[in-house]
């Protein structure tokens, strides 16, 4: 047995997965597609300049194309000029006043006691700590958002039994909540509001009627992906569908339709608002959003509480029902079909996925690539997010791209139609 043999079988598992992923951004980066520097000046409208040609950027998560809004642009402006690029100092000592109207224009908005976090990972990471019990039991959904994962592993250090369950299996959650209620105090189920790789919805009704018939059950949301394009004053999917329930922990992201930064946290009410904030780690010990970013925060704010949003939010859902009413025509195999701005186009084999994306960006479109370990090995897919940004041509156009160009890339790789199928069970 050679020495390399040897030395692969000795290496952990974790060890493996980092060598993995190494690899696998190594190659993505080497064929242009992955870790690039948009060379723009200035930039407008979808299109970006990469590796010195311009493309459409079918990557952005800014759903509702506030980025340049002339508000939020002046909200920084006005941010900077009078309070500079930064206020050094961590909230549990002194923040500027600024924080004070964002809090006061999201609670406005989610009709609750919220919290500013600097990011939604920062959020999670202080809110699940304080709000989890030792006595407590945390599931979380298989595709529930990393950051989310990251800070259960705090409270699983803590002792918290932490486990995993398929993605939205009520069935399997239901009968977990029935085993695990007659150990522990609460049990805890940590999701996604609008997953972040397929587009998919959690299954809120389903949630509602488990909530409301076990009293022990907790429902906590990173609805990140949610907020801004969806629900009233885009309140998110979550709250689309439902009105906040006294067990529902909500957080929402300011960094993608929002056009700005910073995790919002959401509380049935202010004994447990006030528990977070003196308690979570990150509020005490981490920097705060910055003026810039708080001034973004309140003009995204006063454009959500105006009639300009469902414009915007409607605008965007035209572009997500043309999007899906054209995969079907073009017979594309799209993963996970809902009316989000997320859309996930199967592949298969790695391989294939560098062959397209190579293929899509010489023709002058960006999209995601979509790749172990964000998805499993053989469930490699272009992920295609939508922006208002997006005119519907350039909709068309990319699709019939992908249309023409994956039959070619399949036949390079020794790949078909069926595989796709078969891998994505469709």
């Amino acid at each position: 047995m050679s020495q390399n043999t040897t030395t692969q079988q000795t290496k952990t598992r974790h060890e493996q997965v980092l060598e993995t992923i190494d690899e696998v951004t190594i190659i993505s980066a080497s064929l242009g597609i992955a870790q690039l520097e948009v060379q723009d000046k200035e930039i407008h409208g979808a299109s970006i300049q990469v590796n010195g040609k311009k493309v459409v950027n079918f990557g952005s998560c800014s759903y509702l194309g506030l980025e340049k809004h002339p508000s939020i642009v002046q909200g920084v402006i006005d941010a900077v000029t009078n309070y500079g690029s930064q206020f050094s100092s961590s909230r549990a000592y002194a923040s500027v006043t600024l924080y004070t109207e964002a809090e006061n224009l999201l609670e406005e908005i989610f009709e609750r006691p919220i919290l500013l976090a600097p990011t939604v990972t920062l959020g999670h990471l202080s809110n699940i700590p304080v709000l989890v019990g030792d006595r407590d039991a945390v599931i979380l959904d298989l595709q529930v958002h990393a950051c989310v994962q990251t800070a259960s592993q705090l409270i699983k250090a803590r002792g918290v039994h932490v486990e995993l369950i398929r993605h939205n299996r009520m069935d399997i959650l239901e009968e977990r909540i029935l085993e695990l209620s007659e150990k522990f105090e609460k049990i805890w189920y940590m999701a996604d509001g609008v997953y972040s790789m397929y587009g998919d919805f959690l299954p809120i009704d389903d949630l509602y009627k488990l909530l409301d018939k076990y009293p022990q059950f907790n429902l906590y949301v990173d609805d990140a992906h949610g907020t801004g394009w969806a629900g009233k004053n885009g309140t998110g999917y979550v709250l689309s569908k439902k009105p906040f329930h006294e067990r529902l922990f909500l957080v929402a992201g300011l960094a993608k339709s929002f056009a700005a930064c910073g995790g919002v946290l959401v509380f049935p009410d202010e004994k447990i608002k006030r528990k977070v904030r003196n308690c979570g780690g990150t509020f005490i010990f981490s920097g705060p959003i910055q003026p810039p970013m708080l001034g973004a925060i309140i003009a995204s704010a006063k454009i959500h509480l105006s009639e300009e949003i469902k414009g915007r939010q409607m605008e965007l859902q035209k572009r997500v029902d043309y999007f899906v009413e054209t995969c079907k025509q073009l017979n594309l195999p799209l993963i996970g079909e809902s009316n989000s701005p997320i859309f996930f186009i199967g592949v298969g084999k790695p391989a294939v996925g560098y062959n397209m994306v190579t293929r899509i960006m010489n023709k002058g479109f960006y999209i995601n690539l979509s790749v172990f370990p964000s998805v499993p090995y053989k469930n490699t897919g272009l992920r295609i997010p939508l922006t208002t940004n997006h005119t519907f041509e350039e909709i068309y156009n990319l699709l019939t791209i992908i249309s023409e160009q994956l039959p070619f890339a399949l036949k390079d790789n020794n790949s078909n139609m069926q595989e796709i199928y078969r891998a994505f069970k469709l």
